[in-house]
């Protein structure tokens, strides 16, 4: 799982559903949640958390997605396993895991310094901690 330090810029809310929006490094990320605590507001600081295995890449996209979060990084690491890449993906301060199979590695001819789109939906995004 990776975490990284954010603040909350926005929040939407309808019914029982929230958009929060966050600053984190260069990026601007948006969750969605279907509970949001009260004292979380705009300014909170927080630390955000995303599962590998919810990072999608992305390899010279071009076009339009549902995905919230588009986060244009470089491939810092790879670790290659029987069936599964854990690819480290960074920039500047900012550093995110995604854990990807071994044939898209393939496929997509992947190497380290690649610059590649991290793609995570707003549902996948959540909330470790509030500092």
């Amino acid at each position: 799982m990776s975490k990284f330090c954010a603040i909350i810029i926005d929040i939407q809310n309808h019914d029982s559903i929230n958009i929060v929006s966050f600053k984190a490094g260069d990026f601007t990320l948006s969750m969605m949640s279907l509970e949001l605590d009260e004292s979380i507001t705009v300014g909170t600081e927080v630390v955000l958390g995303v599962k590998a295995s919810s990072v999608a890449i992305a390899k010279e996209f071009v076009g339009e997605l549902s995905y919230a979060n588009q986060l244009d990084l470089e491939i810092q690491e790879i670790q290659e396993g029987e069936l599964l890449c854990a690819l480290v993906l960074k920039a500047k301060d900012f550093e995110l895991e995604s854990i990807i199979t071994k044939a898209s590695k393939r496929r997509m001819k992947l190497q380290v310094s690649d610059s590649v789109t991290a793609l995570i939906k707003s549902s996948d995004l959540f909330i470790v901690e509030v500092l």
